[in-house]
């Protein structure tokens, strides 16, 4: 398997845990703004080097997920900004355009330090 895009969470904002409960993880580059940063998992900026699509799996820390569905600007946010919106909830259209679907639970929680990657 090839490494699409791989980071380091660095950081986790305040209300982060919260987007969790709602089947959601928010990802962000460090230097985003506070406002922001205050929802997402801050992130060491990785390199994206494929395509995001559907069939690709993401994996954070131990947990492994198939990717279902991959919004039109999705690759584009994680490209220049670190930002991507992964929902846990397996659908095969994406519901908007910065969201990425994965099929699986969201983890109960995300610690710094732990890796996050999407793979071929």
């Amino acid at each position: 398997m090839s490494v699409i895009y791989q980071t380091t969470i660095t950081r986790i904002g305040q209300s982060a845990p919260d987007a969790l409960c709602d089947q959601m993880l928010i990802t962000f580059s460090e230097g985003a703004p506070a406002d922001i940063e205050e929802f997402c998992c801050i992130h060491c900026h990785g390199e994206l080097n494929g395509t995001l699509q559907p069939g690709v799996q993401f994996e954070l820390g131990e947990h492994r997920y198939p990717v279902t569905a991959v919004g039109s600007v999705a690759e584009q946010n994680l490209r220049a900004l670190g930002h991507i919106t992964l929902c846990f909830d397996g659908m095969s259209e994406a519901k908007f355009p910065g969201t990425v679907h994965i099929a699986g639970p969201a983890p109960d929680d995300i610690a710094p330090g732990c890796i996050l990657k999407f793979v071929a």
